[in-house]
């Protein structure tokens, strides 16, 4: 038997979709399973047990455009899959999977696409499930017979390397971290809005009051996109900072990441990175859900005020931006200090209600 699973885009989604992964191969262990991926989650998947085989969507390369998916389309019927299960919830990978002549077709039935579907799954209604999105994922499995019942969830792992732990830490001497030091992962950015963002200028007053506490080195994370916050922080700050931000690749990202002692950031992709690589993590969250986005691990503490117009799930805030704006450096401070001093229990929420 021959499967191809379809990933998600988003990297965030991509590591909370890792348990359903797992469970495909332990459902089918003599199976030959392929992930078709963008070129992120591909990096993101690479050498991880959970993904044998990759295929690489190129969609903004050669897969680009209706030609270019009429060319990936023709490459995944060549490969004689007899099986496709999407864990992606857009059309377009439901018409691939129907262009490239796939005999099973296994997904959700939303977004228009259930005619391109051999088996449309009901999307499951609010209270089937539980919130987090990890089981969002299972739940396709469970509904589509190649899972029993949804497991508990209590963390999520992504493997490193030897050889890219070294190669991770001497990035991070070469860019000024110093051996010795506390080094804190900084993750201001969001690559789904502004809304997701606290305030540059707080989290410059919290890596002060860190380097002053802990002898630590900030290390900035991000993507290029988010050179201007990087740059606010950096402007900011009394102290010097490690600015990484636009200078890695996703490939890279969870060595460097698993080089450090703690993460602090919004809610976003490379936060379950860190989780997902053992770190302990100080999640700032304000538009988003918790319950259904948080990082599965033990080693998490939530910063959240619990706003009356929070969950809103907007990309930016057309009001006040309230539920970050009232997020003070001492409760991030305080979150992180229980983590570095060893107070922390298994979780650490500090939530504050705000209305």
């Amino acid at each position: 038997m021959k499967i191809l699973v379809r990933a998600t885009n988003w990297i965030g989604d991509a590591v909370m979709a890792i348990p359903a992964l797992e469970a495909i191969g332990k459902r089918w262990p003599d199976a030959e399973i392929v992930v078709l991926a963008r070129p992120g989650v591909a990096d993101l998947y690479r050498g991880q047990h959970f993904a044998p085989r990759l295929i690489v969507y190129e969609n903004k390369g050669r897969h680009g455009g209706l030609v270019g998916r009429e060319r990936l389309a023709a490459a995944l019927r060549r490969e004689n899959f007899d099986t496709v299960l999407l864990l992606q919830n857009a059309f377009d990978a439901a018409w691939l999977a129907w262009r490239a002549g796939i005999p099973e077709r296994i997904g959700y039935a939303r977004d228009k696409r259930s005619w391109l579907l051999t088996r449309a799954i009901p999307v499951p209604r609010e209270g089937e499930v539980p919130p987090h999105e990890s089981y969002y994922y299972l739940e396709l499995l469970r509904r589509a017979g190649w899972l029993g019942k949804l497991p508990a969830l209590d963390e999520i792992r992504l493997q490193v390397s030897d050889e890219a732990k070294l190669a991770a830490r001497a990035k991070l001497a070469a860019a000024g971290a110093q051996q010795g030091r506390i080094w804190i992962a900084f993750a201001a950015g969001a690559a789904y809005g502004s809304a997701k963002c606290w305030v540059p200028e707080r989290y410059a007053a919290l890596a002060d009051r860190l380097v002053g506490a802990y002898s630590a080195d900030v290390i900035l994370f991000g993507a290029p996109a988010e050179r201007e916050m990087a740059v606010r922080i950096a402007g900011a700050m009394e102290r010097k900072s490690v600015d990484l931000v636009g200078a890695t690749h996703t490939a890279e990202l969870p060595a460097l990441l698993a080089a450090c002692q703690l993460f602090i950031g919004n809610d976003s992709g490379a936060m379950h990175v860190a989780a997902a690589v053992g770190l302990p993590v100080v999640g700032i969250f304000g538009p988003t859900d918790e319950r259904g986005t948080r990082p599965v691990t033990p080693k998490f503490a939530l910063v959240r005020h619990a706003v009356s117009c929070s969950p809103c799930f907007l990309r930016h805030c057309p009001i006040d931006h309230r539920c970050m704006t009232r997020i003070s450096v001492d409760e991030v401070f305080a979150a992180a200090q229980a983590w570095r001093d060893g107070a922390a229990e298994d979780e650490a929420p500090v939530s504050r209600s705000s209305d």
